[in-house]
This record gives structure tokens, C-alpha cells and sequence, in this order.
């Protein structure tokens, strides 16, 4: 059907208990018993030294089963949200089918050990979730994406192959955790190769700049669906960089590379932001943004951080994106609806929120233990405060609020969220066995900050959008595949 032919039908939401295949019930309870038996080895886990090992081929740890549990909960929440989502869908049964077997592969991806079983898991995860994105395979439109997301899989999985190749030419050892052993010993044109090829790999999957096309392309995926990618399929670069960290911090010259790299996608998820005109591409330049954040926070050596921030974006944006049909009818425009782009703030919002920003560095920095000296830990406090500070000001400016209120609750919400923050990220350092690896600040890292705040103020008080040059190039720039778009708004009748 299309427009004039289409007939629009109202009535009752349908009933998953009514006809429903036992394929979706029956997953849905297996994947929220694996979560319970994950919070168990959890609990487990936190009292027992030493990874669980098998043959050299699967060690379980502290990250490991750490993920088990958060990858069980989203996937838990996207099975059940799905019931009733995808309730006489044709594909119904194939869509779970492939969510419960992509969380599998996940489990099983932060368990391996061996470098071959990490390779082919990695392959595996991205295959699976490039099918999820080609849900509708009716759709030409959603089956391109499928097809621009798993290029973008493959040369992500090419690219990990040639780093681990590398690394066990370097080293000879044939795990994850004899790499990491060895790694004090790597250097050398094979160590430049594995690391650059590790980063590239990680860059790819999380969707930074210049490599996030696929990530806006895949707008066709399921709601579900997209709620999985972005709470978890993205983060597995941060993963992929924590489980070979001491490859990376072997030199100092790479590390600020990364944060420049991750920087980089960080600003340019904001401005990509900034253009966009529908809910999803919204959330899906915030994601290259918050995954820029993750990756910097790798780039400066806290690993546990960037596992930490990896947590509880995955939490938000789960939210964001299973709520965005509600949050379309929150926002709808009105004549009255202020226009908030470009407006300048004021000087009691402005000193309000420096106030706040800098009460909040003091607090993380007490709890943590990070910011106290003048090194990468000054620079990681600075961007936990600015990335909560800014969530916290987004959640309260989507109120009916006053401006005055807002004021007072934008402290409200801020605090206890740094506060969350930083008790979460102090539980996970604490579990997982990743280098903590600080360097001095250096005149990069003070550009790369100062960079930052300028870009994000501009943004703020609409410099930006004074230059049309600028705004066309911010639009080009997050164009989706055109292969991946409809040209007639009446076909998604269809969909």
C-alpha cells in the first residue's frame, strides 16, 4: 500500500500471549535467565582472584563477566520490548532468533582468550548485527543498509586480523592474555602495525568520525534493534581497546593519538548533531559523540573509565531510543515552542553552570582520587564533568520548567548523576584486571581540550550556524548512504 490506498487502522495494542510463536516467549525467558545466572557469576566473581581459565581458550574475568551482565539486561529489555513491537510481524521469529544469537556471540566474544575464536566472534558479532539492521528484507532501502554496515564489519574484522596476526609474530603467544604478557617486549614496525590496526578496528565498530556513515545509514533497523546497536554493539571498540590496553600504552606518542582521535569524533558528534532534523539521527550523532568521549577516555589511560562510560551510555541511550516514539509526541512543535538553537545563555545560567561544573570536579576528584594531580587525571575529570553536566542540562532543558527553576535543577540532577558516575566507575576499577596507565599532560592534551570547550560554546551560543558554508558541510557530512534513504516519504506506508 501506499498514500491514497493506504488504510489506517486504530484499535487495541496487540496481545503477545494471544498466537504468539513459541520461538519469541521462549528466548525471552532464556535471555533474562542468562542475566540472572550473570549477576551470580558477578557476585561470584568479585570474591574470587584470578581469571577462570579453559585450555587457552576462554578466561573469564572480571570485564567478562561484567559485560555478561550488561549485555544480558539491554538484551533482556529488547527481547521484552519486542514482544509486543514486532507481535505479527513476519519476521518476528527471525528478528529474535538473531538478537539472542548476537547476545551469545557477545558473551562469548569477552570470554575468549584464544586470538582466532576473539577474530572470528568479531566477525561473527558484526554479521549479525548488519542482519538486524536489514530486518525488513522486503525493504530495499533497509537491506542496502544491511549491505553499508557490513562493509563496514568486514573491514573492521580485516583490520583486527592483521593486528592480531602482528601481534603473534611479535610475541608468539596465541591468547589475549599472553599478549598482554608479553606486551612490555612489543615495539618495532609489527607492534606500529597491530596497534594502528587495533585502533582503526575499534574505530570502525564504535562509528567515530570519519567511519560513523554506517551508524546513520542504519536508520532503517527495527527500534529494537537500534536500541541494541547503540547500547551495545558500538561499545565494543571500547572493549576491543581495554583487552589489548597494554598494546597500546606501550608509547606514550600513540596514546595522544588516540585522545586525539576520540576528540575529534567527540566535537564532531555535537556539530553532526546540531543539523539534524528527526529524532533517531539526533540520538545516532549523540552516540558518535558519546563514543568519541569513551575512546579518549582509553587515550588517556583510563581504561576502567571508558568501560565505566560505556555502561551508562548504554543505559541512556537504551532509554532514549525505546522512548523516542514518546518523546516525538512530547516535542511536537507549536507556535509557542522556543527555539533553543543559537540562543545566547545568560549570565546567571552561564555562572550557574560553572559553578556547578567546578563543585562537580571537586566532588569526582574526592571520590576517585582523579584530578588531584596535574596529570591525564585533571584532563578525565574535566570531560566525566562536561559529558554529565551537559546530560544533565539536556534532561532538564526537555522540562516545562521556568528559566529560573531550571537553574536550581540543573544542580539537582547533575550531582547525583556525577555522583553515580563516580561510585560506578570506583566498582569497576576495582574489578577488572586493566592497566591503569595516567601520563603527564602535555601541550596536546591542553589543545585538545581547549579545542574542545571552544567548539561546544560555539555550538551553544550558535556561532556556528552563522556560516553557511559550515552548515552545508555539517549536512553533507551526515548524509546517510543514499541508497538507504526513500525519496518518497509516502513509501514508509509500506514499512
Amino acid at each position: 500500500m501506499t498514500g491514497q490506498d493506504a488504510t489506517t487502522t486504530v484499535g487495541a495494542l496487540p496481545d503477545t500471549a494471544a498466537d504468539s510463536p513459541l520461538v519469541p516467549a521462549a528466548l525471552t525467558w532464556l535471555v533474562w535467565a542468562l542475566f540472572a545466572a550473570s549477576v551470580g557469576a558477578l557476585a561470584v566473581r568479585a570474591r574470587t582472584p584470578g581469571a577462570w581459565t579453559l585450555g587457552g581458550v576462554v578466561a573469564v574475568d572480571g570485564l567478562t563477566v561484567l559485560m555478561w551482565v550488561v549485555v544480558t539486561f539491554f538484551s533482556g529489555v529488547v527481547h521484552s520490548y519486542s514482544r509486543r513491537y514486532l507481535a505479527g510481524s513476519a519476521h518476528e521469529v527471525s528478528f529474535f532468533a538473531t538478537t539472542f544469537a548476537f547476545t551469545l556471540a557477545v558473551m562469548a566474544l569477552v570470554a575468549a582468550d584464544h586470538l582466532a575464536l576473539f577474530a572470528g566472534l568479531w566477525l561473527a558479532m558484526g554479521l549479525l548485527m548488519a542482519e538486524l539492521v536489514g530486518t525488513a528484507d522486503g525493504w530495499d532501502q533497509a537491506r542496502a543498509a544491511a549491505r553499508v554496515a557490513r562493509n563496514h564489519f568486514l573491514a573492521s574484522s580485516g583490520l583486527l586480523a592483521v593486528a592480531l596476526t602482528a601481534l603473534w609474530l611479535a610475541t608468539g603467544a596465541t591468547t589475549v592474555s599472553g599478549v598482554a604478557a608479553n606486551a612490555d617486549a612489543l615495539g618495532g614496525p609489527a607492534w606500529l602495525v597491530a596497534a594502528v590496526a587495533l585502533v582503526l578496528a575499534a574505530m570502525i565498530q564504535s562509528a567515530l568520525v570519519p567511519f560513523h556513515t554506517w551508524l546513520l545509514s542504519s536508520m532503517t533497523a527495527p527500534t529494537p534493534a537500534s536500541a541494541l546497536m547503540h547500547a551495545g554493539f558500538v561499545n565494543a571498540g571500547g572493549i576491543l581497546l581495554a583487552r589489548f590496553a597494554g598494546v597500546l600504552t606501550v608509547d606514550p606518542a600513540l596514546m595522544l593519538a588516540v585522545v586525539a582521535v576520540g576528540a575529534a569524533s567527540a566535537a564532531g558528534g555535537k556539530l553532526l548533531k546540531s543539523v539534524q532534523t528527526d529524532v533517531k539521527s539526533k540520538l545516532g550523532c549523540s552516540t558518535v559523540g558519546q563514543m568519541g568521549f569513551m575512546i579518549m577516555q582509553a587515550g588517556l589511560g583510563f581504561f576502567a573509565a571508558a568501560i565505566t562510560h560505556l555502561i551508562l551510555h548504554g543505559f541512556y541511550k537504551a532509554y532514549q531510543f525505546l522512548g523516542a516514539g514518546g518523546q516525538v509526541e512530547r516535542t511536537t512543535p507549536s507556535a509557542a515552542s522556543a527555539h533553543t538553537a543559537g540562543r545566547a545563555p545568560s549570565v546567571v545560567g552561564a555562572a550557574v553552570t560553572l559553578l556547578t561544573g567546578l563543585a562537580g570536579g571537586a566532588l569526582f576528584a574526592v571520590l576517585t582520587g582523579k584530578g588531584t594531580h596535574a596529570d591525564s587525571g585533571l584532563l578525565l575529570t574535566f570531560f566525566v564533568v562536561f559529558t554529565t553536566l551537559h546530560a544533565a542540562r539536556d534532561a532538564v532543558g526537555h522540562t516545562s520548567l521556568s528559566a529560573f527553576a531550571r537553574y536550581a535543577a540543573v544542580p539537582l540532577v547533575f550531582f547525583p548523576a556525577i555522583l553515580v558516575y563516580a561510585v560506578v566507575y570506583e566498582q569497576v576499577a576495582g574489578l577488572l584486571a586493566v592497566p591503569y596507565a595516567p601520563t603527564e599532560l602535555s601541550v596536546v592534551h591542553i589543545a585538545v581540550a581547549a579545542a574542545f570547550t571552544a567548539i561546544y560554546v560555539a555550538i551553544e551560543t550558535g556561532v556556528h550556524e552563522r556560516s553557511r558554508r559550515l552548515y552545508v558541510a555539517l549536512v553533507n557530512a551526515s548524509r546517510p548512504s543514499p541508497a538507504t534513504v526513500l525519496t518518497n516519504t509516502e513509501d514508509y506506508d509500506d514499512h
